[in-house]
């Protein structure tokens, strides 16, 4: 009898005996999971950017080598394993594409993340790379290749006018540069397959957008954009005819839908209307240029097909793998495609798929290190504002957290502003959750991929309706439970940094610390600063923020939006991080701000780092300012930390302002 009431107590309420006493066996609680260090989190990954060569005979990636990132090269036809064609050893490559040459890449680099962008080639079959671009204060970029010439590619220089890229010939056989266009007022072109400028684009005053026709040696006016359809219509290219032209586009109806224009007649046929968020990506036809399937990105992406010759394909690869899974690449015959899957618990696992076996074959995951740990769901959440928009969220709370017990919270900001959280597996979400933090992402107004009315609803509102959307969501977060009200930090980069800044100035007591990395601390001297080959955009960056900076009215405005000026009214903990060489929010941004902390008797850390630029590259760099942000926090939020052991030390951290580490 005895027997049978302790194997029903365990089946119905957890309880066992031992040695003759009745115990409650315990949950889980958060000090139960263990630390999951920084360096296998924020270490380079195994293999990115996975890419089939057109022919399908190389495959090519990046992986580090000696630690830091490379192009490595595969030879599926001779069976070999991948290694090494390139041996940078300082912030790595950061991306390559394929020519349409056989067995010739490109990749771009620039000095310190000065985004002076040069672009080099590499042959495969001798592993020769080479500068084809100037280096010295000259930005670099791709403009257009095609199947149809494969020994060139054009691409842009602002070597004659910093503010444009004239157009120029690269010939892939001989490295030599012809110019074919002096560029004056464009801001980007696009191409058709005989090398044809055929449109051109630029932005009007206002913060408009005009497309101009290649017409009898000269370009002339075809299509005008509205300030409000600036950021949601954009060319994607030609079809096969080069008749009609390919268009994400907004224009009429609020979601950007797929379009095709004829070019002729300008008569507009639409392909695909989403319905919650704008249309994400498109997959094309590597030589036939139809639009087989297309991505809707809401809270989740989700994929639909267009064109039933995919359709089997489609089913398949939805059997194969956890998660989303995207089409990264595949040969110019479109026998072989890579197919990356990944969900919020796990990085990219890399698959080749044969389409005429319709079989795939694993090939690796993005980060080996990873497989195996126990990472925690993204849980995504519609979040009202207080003028009743709908904010899409995210948020992450820590494994054996006890129900309803409120949190340290971390408000992880994202930058641009026009950017969005996603869906998908993110290291620092993991990385706060393990440490104790519920975390919570706020796509607030401005943010782009959710419709037009709510890209411009973010105009003109920095430090104002943009700032009250994540206030509303923090307070979402203590309503619910989630979060403790005492005990929030407020973390971001660029824009996120900016928002930071912010928020311990114009709403000192909501937080209790503060994270700002590449943070513009003031709009005026940010406008005053941008890079020579933004001003063409000056317009569309007036109308974002709400003011400019030639007229009083203007300055008066982006002052009274700007932290800097209500910098002594930080009353928190703040910890900042920049890079020496960010083109875009350059260190005087960072320098100023601590200036009047300094001068105000307001505690600082401050850290440069002199090997970047706009946000951190180098894996030891980054672990470095996340080890000393988890003890800022551990400090302020009371989270866990592991041990910061060396790790300043193999970084170039530049401890200016602080204690920390002297």
């Amino acid at each position: 009898m005895k027997k049978w009431i302790i194997i029903t107590l365990i089946a119905l309420g957890g309880l066992f005996y031992w040695k003759g006493e009745w115990l409650v066996r315990q949950e889980k609680t958060m000090e139960d999971f263990p630390l999951i260090s920084r360096q296998i989190l924020f270490s380079n990954p195994d293999r990115s950017q996975v890419r089939l060569s057109p022919d399908g005979q190389y495959l090519a990636y990046l992986a580090p080598h000696e630690g830091v990132m490379n192009v490595w090269v595969q030879d599926l036809k001779a069976g070999t394993l991948g290694t090494p064609y390139t041996f940078d050893r300082g912030r790595g490559i950061q991306t390559f594409q394929w020519t349409y040459k056989q067995g010739t890449l490109v990749y771009i680099q620039d000095e310190k993340g000065d985004e002076n962008w040069r672009i080099y080639t590499l042959d495969v079959s001798t592993k020769k790379t080479a500068l084809v671009t100037p280096g010295n204060k000259v930005q670099a970029n791709i403009i257009h290749m095609h199947q149809s010439n494969p020994n060139y590619i054009l691409i842009g220089l602002n070597q004659r006018n910093p503010m444009y890229h004239d157009v120029y010939s690269l010939d892939l056989l001989t490295g030599n540069l012809h110019k074919v266009y002096e560029n004056n007022e464009f801001l980007g072109f696009i191409v058709g397959a005989c090398f044809s400028a055929q449109f051109a684009l630029k932005q009007t005053e206002g913060g408009g957008s005009e497309y101009y026709k290649w017409e009898r040696g000269k370009f002339v006016l075809y299509r005008t954009l509205s300030p409000e359809d600036l950021l949601t219509t954009t060319a994607l290219g030609f079809d096969k005819s080069e008749e009609h032209l390919y268009w994400i586009d907004s224009t009429q109806d609020d979601k950007a839908a797929l379009v095709r224009m004829d070019i002729k007649t300008k008569a507009i046929e639409k392909l695909f209307a989403p319905q919650k968020g704008d249309l994400s990506t498109a997959f094309i036809h590597p030589t036939e240029k139809t639009i087989l399937a297309v991505t809707e990105n809401y809270l989740k992406p989700e994929l639909t097909v267009l064109d039933d010759s995919i359709r089997s394909d489609v089913d398949y690869l939805k059997t194969l793998d956890s998660g989303v899974f995207d089409i990264v690449s595949s040969s110019l015959d479109f026998t072989k495609w890579i197919v990356a899957y990944q969900s919020d618990r796990s990085m990219a696992h890399y698959y080749i798929y044969d389409r005429a076996t319709q079989k795939a074959t694993y090939l690796f995951s993005m980060k080996e290190s990873l497989e195996g740990i126990q990472f925690q769901p993204l849980n995504a959440v519609e979040i009202k504002s207080r003028d009743g928009l709908i904010l899409p969220s995210y948020y992450m709370v820590p494994a054996g957290r006890k129900s309803g017990k409120p949190l340290p919270l971390v408000l992880f900001v994202h930058g641009g502003p026009h950017a969005r959280d996603s869906w998908g597996f993110n290291g620092t979400m993991q990385w706060l959750a393990n440490r104790g933090y519920a975390v919570l992402q706020v796509n607030y107004r401005g943010s782009t991929g959710f419709g037009k009315s709510f890209l411009n609803a973010g105009n003109g509102e920095w430090a104002g309706k943009m700032h009250d959307d994540l206030l509303d969501a923090v307070q979402w977060a203590i309503d619910e439970k989630i979060a403790d009200p005492k005990k929030i930090c407020i973390f971001g980069g660029s824009y996120g940094g900016y928002a930071t800044l912010v928020g311990l100035t114009f709403t000192p007591d909501v937080f209790a610390c503060g994270v700002d990395i590449v943070g513009p601390s003031s709009l005026e001297t940010l406008l005053e600063s941008i890079p020579d080959y933004w001003k063409p955009a000056m317009e569309e960056l007036k109308l974002q923020i709400g003011g400019g900076i030639e007229t009083q009215a203007g300055r008066s405005f982006l002052k009274s939006r700007s932290p800097l000026t209500f910098a002594h009214r930080i009353a928190k903990p703040l910890l900042i991080g920049q890079g020496e060489h960010d083109p875009r929010v350059k260190r005087t941004e960072s320098d100023q701000i601590v200036k009047v902390m300094k001068e105000k008797g307001i505690p600082v850390t401050y850290i440069v780092y002199p090997d970047e630029g706009h946000g951190f590259i180098r894996p030891e760099n980054k672990i470095a300012f996340y080890g000393v942000m988890e003890h800022f926090l551990a400090e302020n939020l009371g989270g866990r930390m592991e041990s910061l052991g060396d790790d300043l030390k193999k970084s170039s951290a530049d401890i200016v302002e602080g204690s920390l580490g002297k």
